[in-house]
């Protein structure tokens, strides 16, 4: 590896060796020849005078790229696809003729970039889905575990671990969705000439309209789609990109709220993301276990939803049929966006899978607010032993500002059931206020509303997807 020139962090870091090969060189340009051979095929069955030998040529050098040549010829005539016609021209003699027949640049260059594109999130929605699977292991381990819920990450009514879990997957579970949306709907843009009019095909197939609306057809076929956009200018809509972008954006702020929540978790001493047997949290403190995987997502994540803007300008200043203005954009935003979510998915499920959950630190945290959140119940008591409910409700008020006060001012135990069972406007003894003291009293259908949500949403999800589930993620720590 070269040290003296600027390399990707994303490629040395962060992305997986499946994610960085969908957008490699060989991959690109292997699928360039993947779609001359698809062109050259199509066109001889339309009845163009291309040979079988000629074809047989084309598949045989498909994948050896011949770079050099096609590098040297690139500094002479500053065309990258004329030079790679070029270059598979100088392997393929017999077919040399007949390479990139009626095409354009953008035959190669916008149908490859949708066949990677799609193929990306096809590696994004198998992590994605694996991501929800271990959440869901997650969530049900725990669905009756009660914690403290936060409001304004101030204390407010309990919930459960498996609970606030099912927030993380519901908006996952939503990002599933469009990207199973984007992928199902994403088209090639077939052959459409330079202006989209596909003239030089009328004039190959001597003005047969029905030959050409197939020629795209057959196209779409031998290149795994449906088919391809019915109209164009000489690019796909770049409306496409910006499409896509959104979905990884979408993951990429579900993720980012997820290590939000994760990190006050961790200063809370409630949960711990994986933490290694020789892993350094500090430099100068050696003591520390700093959340450095989901500090990592989080930095991914903002790289990613700002990088959702390029697209968006890009489609928005093309001109008519179209402009090169979109070309350096592309070969940067798209790819490292892919790159980006990629490794925030891996780290992603690193930290789930890898997750502990401290659970005597949870209840003491949830012990210490639950006298003020069960007040309400405290309240109903009193006023079946014959208390005045308006009543109990301004002392109850006083008192919890008393217990406040004990709590913030003097650093003492919450002591609120002492200050009830000691006040005569209760009639309650100390026992029977214990007895308001369950947390499960305060966590409502948590449990349930896990057991429905994973049965009813997550199950059908990875049932649909089973072939898919299993992943493990390697990082760099």
């Amino acid at each position: 590896m070269a040290t003296d020139r600027y390399t990707s962090p994303l490629s040395e870091r962060y992305a997986s060796k499946e994610m960085q090969y969908i957008f490699s060189q060989d991959k690109k340009f292997t699928t360039w020849r993947k779609l001359w051979i698809a062109l050259a095929e199509s066109e001889k069955e339309l009845g163009l005078n291309i040979t079988d030998e000629q074809i047989a040529e084309l598949k045989e050098h498909q994948n050896d790229i011949n770079y050099d040549v096609a590098k040297a010829r690139e500094k002479e005539v500053r065309h990258d696809v004329m030079s790679h016609v070029y270059a598979y021209g100088v392997q393929c003699p017999k077919a040399k003729g007949i390479i990139h027949l009626g095409a354009t640049s953008c035959y190669v260059g916008d149908n490859t970039d949708m066949i990677i594109m799609r193929e990306g999130l096809q590696l994004v929605k198998k992590k994605l889905v694996n991501v929800i699977a271990e959440l869901a292991k997650f969530a049900d381990r725990y669905k009756a575990l009660p914690t403290l819920a936060f409001t304004h990450f101030q204390p407010a009514q309990p919930t459960t671990v498996g609970k606030r879990a099912t927030l993380w997957m519901m908006e996952l579970v939503q990002d599933y969705e469009d990207i199973c949306y984007v992928i199902d709907s994403l088209k090639l843009l077939g052959s459409k000439g330079t202006t989209g009019t596909q003239a030089s095909f009328m004039e190959l197939f001597d003005g047969d309209h029905a030959k050409i609306r197939k020629l795209d057809q057959m196209i779409a076929d031998k290149m795994g789609f449906a088919g391809v956009y019915p109209v164009s200018g000489q690019t796909y809509s770049r409306k496409v990109d910006s499409r896509v972008l959104n979905v990884l954006a979408g993951i990429a702020m579900s993720a980012h709220k997820f290590t939000n929540d994760v990190r006050l978790l961790q200063h809370l001493k409630e949960v711990e993301e994986p933490f290694e047997k020789h892993q350094i949290g500090s430099s100068a403190m050696a003591y520390k276990r700093n959340p450095m995987r989901s500090e990592r997502i989080a930095s991914l994540a903002d790289y990613v939803i700002s990088d959702a803007m390029n697209p968006m300008l890009v489609a928005s200043t093309q001109w008519f049929e179209r402009t090169l203005d979109d070309s350096a954009n592309k070969r940067i935003s798209i790819p490292e966006g892919f790159l980006a979510v990629d490794g925030i998915l891996d780290l992603y499920l690193n930290i789930v899978d890898g997750m502990v959950v401290y659970e005597k630190v949870i209840h003491k945290h949830l012990m210490a607010e639950l006298p003020f959140m069960a007040t309400e119940n405290i309240m109903m008591d009193a006023v079946k032993e014959g208390g005045d409910r308006q009543e109990l409700h301004e002392k109850i008020r006083q008192l919890s500002m008393e217990a406040g006060r004990n709590v913030k001012v003097n650093g003492l135990d919450n002591n609120l059931l002492d200050l009830i069972a000691a006040d005569d406007t209760f009639h309650l003894t100390k026992e029977q206020l214990q007895q308001c003291m369950n947390p499960e009293r305060y966590t409502g259908r948590s449990k349930e509303q896990v057991e429905d949500f994973l049965a009813e949403v997550i199950n059908p999800i990875l049932a649909k997807n089973k072939e898919d589930l299993g992943m493990t993620a390697e990082i760099n720590v």
